[in-house]
């Protein structure tokens, strides 16, 4: 008697077996997240997400779908994916997306490019700027970003204008699209009004194509 119901118990759970397999292999995939590390501030952190913009997120903060921002330090940001913990550099990407890397650029009336980006995860507008040797920020732009520029060495940079003066600073991040540089070098010019230029030092880490009025910026490392 007790072996029967024994039996009839193992012959409910055999058949059930099937279902819950088939049940198993309708569960959703987990995503697989293409997250990348732009910006550090205390307990925050800037970030992209499967190519989006940057955004700021707070320490404990759900960014994505099983993604968590743990914790941020000096160099880089500690996630919860998937149960997993994972460290990302600053400037470093979890996966390698070339939608991370490429940003297309339209010309204006007057054949000059533009483009939206971040330096230490602040906005900034820069115009791509060939003839510029450095990245160069107006001196009011630099106040804005926080730098202490007036501390760097100081030089001479001959625009269009005529010869100016300038001090060198470091940008700890350099962001434009999708693209993040560290560690960039630039000039702060004494000027009021000038606009933010992405210069060659920049330029020659990435591979420039136009075609008509757009112009594509790949970084290159």
């Amino acid at each position: 008697m007790g072996m029967g119901r024994s039996t009839g118990t193992l012959e409910k759970v055999a058949r059930a077996l099937p279902m819950a397999i088939a049940l198993a292999g309708l569960a959703p995939a987990a995503h697989a997240v293409d997250l990348a590390v732009v910006g550090l501030f205390p307990n925050k952190a800037v970030i992209m997400v499967d190519g989006a913009g940057p955004k700021t997120a707070s320490v404990g903060q759900k960014v994505a779908d099983g993604v968590t921002l743990l914790s941020v330090e000096r160099d880089g940001a500690t996630f919860d994916i998937g149960g997993k913990r994972k460290t990302i550099q600053l400037g470093q990407a979890s996966t390698r997306s070339t939608a991370n890397t490429s940003v297309a650029l339209t010309a204006d009336t007057r054949g000059h490019y533009f483009v939206d980006g971040r330096v230490n995860g602040l906005a900034l507008r820069f115009m791509v700027d060939t003839g510029a040797t450095l990245v160069a920020l107006s001196s009011v732009d630099a106040e804005r970003l926080g730098l202490n520029y007036l501390a760097g060495p100081a030089m001479r940079m001959n625009t269009a204008n005529g010869a100016v003066k300038a001090w060198r600073v470091r940008l700890d991040t350099l962001q434009v699209g999708g693209i993040a540089l560290n560690n960039v070098e630039a000039a702060v010019v004494e000027s009021p009004s000038m606009p933010a230029l992405l210069g060659m030092n920049v330029l020659n880490r990435m591979e420039m194509r136009q075609v008509g009025e757009t112009m594509t910026l790949t970084k290159r490392y």
